[in-house]
């Protein structure tokens, strides 16, 4: 059975980018396409994609705040942060939002399917380029519980 996959960004041509990565994957399909956060709110209803690629700036509700409703209605929802932003600000609001990945837009296309793969299958996945704002954020003071398996990612990482 295929993935199902929505995708949300505020740009026709990065969707239909997207669209056509993710869909010359073996097992993968793009069921819905949201054009800002509140589109993907109400697809994420309709289609109950198994992983959610999220803009993180887009108009009406960015992404960080549709990916905590998503995440709070749908608690085993999976989101793929895909942003411009790898400062710390934006890393770490994804990821207390309910985010199980983070991607930046200038990764090549075969990261992006590697994220899909990964949070489909409960795993975690961090871009290289985030893993120092959110290794930063690690062991700080008032950093969430959900901070700490990104975490332990990043340990596992840097030990190979």
């Amino acid at each position: 059975m295929d993935l199902k996959i929505l995708l949300a960004d505020d740009h026709q041509i990065m969707r239909d980018g997207l669209r056509s990565l993710i869909e010359k994957q073996p097992g993968m399909q793009v069921v819905a396409e949201a054009e800002n956060g509140r589109a993907a709110i109400k697809l994420n209803r309709k289609f109950r994609p198994d992983v959610i690629v999220m803009d993180i700036h887009m108009p009406e509700v960015d992404g960080i705040e549709a990916t905590r409703q998503i995440v709070e209605e749908f608690p085993g929802a999976k989101v793929v942060a895909f942003s411009m932003h790898s400062d710390q600000q934006f890393v770490i609001g994804a990821i207390k939002a309910g985010v199980s990945g983070y991607l930046l837009k200038d990764s090549a296309s075969e990261e992006l399917t590697r994220a899909i793969r990964a949070v489909a299958d409960d795993r975690l996945f961090l871009c290289p380029q985030v893993t120092g704002p959110v290794a930063e954020a690690c062991g700080k003071e008032g950093v969430p519980e959900r901070m700490n398996d990104f975490c332990r990612l990043i340990k596992l990482t840097a030990a190979r």
